[in-house]
C-alpha cells in the first residue's frame, strides 16, 4: 500500500466493506475525542487532514473520490468537532455533543447541500475535499448554534 493510499484509507478504514464514509468518520470521531482536551491539538489535526488529505486524495484516487477515499471524512469531522471543545474551564466532557456533531456531518455529507453539493460535483482533489471540509463547517456551526441555544 502506497502512503497516499494509506493516508487516503485512513489507515485502511476506508477499505470496509459497507458504508467506508461512514467507518471513516466514526474512526475520526475516535481518534478525535481524546483531542477535544488538546483545542490546538484538535484544531492542528484537522488542517493537517485538510491539506494532506488533497496530496493523498490527488495522488491515491487519480482526482476521483473512491468510496474507499475517506481522508475527507476525517477532516470533516474533525472540524465538526471543533465545535465541541469546552466553553468554560470547570465544563465537564460530554459524549452528547460530539454524538450531534456526527450525525449532522454524515447528513451533511451525504444530502449535500448547497456548497457541499457544488464542491462534490468538482472532479478533483479539491472536490473530494472540499465537500466534506464545508460540512464539517456547517456541522459545526450548527453545534455551536445548538449549545448557545441550551444556555
Amino acid at each position: 500500500m502506497t502512503l497516499a493510499r494509506f493516508i487516503a484509507t485512513f489507515g485502511g478504514c476506508g477499505l470496509a466493506p459497507k458504508a467506508p464514509g461512514t467507518v471513516g468518520s466514526l474512526a475520526a470521531l475516535v481518534v478525535g475525542l481524546p483531542l477535544l482536551k488538546r483545542p490546538k491539538g484538535l484544531l492542528l489535526s484537522a488542517v493537517a487532514a485538510s491539506v494532506i488529505g488533497v496530496w493523498a486524495s490527488k495522488h491515491a484516487g487519480d482526482g476521483e473520490d473512491h468510496s474507499w477515499i475517506v481522508i475527507d471524512e476525517v477532516a470533516g469531522m474533525w472540524i465538526s468537532l471543533l465545535a465541541c471543545l469546552p466553553t468554560q474551564k470547570d465544563e465537564k466532557p460530554s459524549l452528547v455533543w460530539p454524538l450531534i456533531a456526527f450525525g449532522l456531518f454524515r447528513l451533511f455529507d451525504i444530502k449535500k447541500p448547497g456548497p457541499v453539493g457544488v464542491l462534490d460535483r468538482r472532479h478533483d482533489a479539491i472536490g473530494i475535499m472540499g465537500d466534506d471540509v464545508v460540512a464539517g463547517f456547517m456541522a459545526a456551526g450548527c453545534v455551536k448554534l445548538l449549545r448557545k441555544l441550551k444556555r
